[in-house]
């Protein structure tokens, strides 16, 4: 089963990844205070599939590509398996098992990313005991 997740082109060091992924359409926000990225004025959100082939080897290539200096993440998922993807660091996340979206979260944060930008859980948040 394929997946489906959004990757934001300013996150990106090294763009040419975006030639490699199938986009399904493109949306342009302006940022605002609640973004927190004051240094860039949009992000424009590409909603993007992933042939279940290349999904491990598609979020290494994301992972380097991210902007070294700034804290972002990417993801995407199927019904199976949610990829969070940060530079350097790829979690593969069985979705049967909610707890596992702790550590990934934890991460988020220890990188300054806003903790309610890292809410990936599925909504029953039994993990958090």
């Amino acid at each position: 089963m394929d997946y489906r997740g959004t990757v934001i082109e300013e996150s990106l060091d090294d763009k040419s990844i975006i030639d490699q992924l199938k986009i399904v359409s493109k949306e342009v926000e302006s940022v605002t205070e609640k973004h927190k990225t004051p240094w860039i004025k949009q992000w424009t959100l590409d909603l993007v599939d992933i042939p279940e082939s290349e999904a491990d080897t598609i979020a290494e290539k994301l992972s380097k590509s991210l902007d070294k200096e700034h804290a972002w993440y990417t993801d995407y998922k199927n019904d199976k398996y949610h990829y969070i993807i940060y530079r350097n660091k790829v979690f593969k996340i069985d979705r049967e098992n909610p707890f596992l979206y702790k550590e990934a979260k934890q991460y988020g944060i220890s990188l300054g990313i806003p903790e309610y930008q890292v809410d990936f859980a599925p909504e029953s948040k039994t993990w958090e005991r």
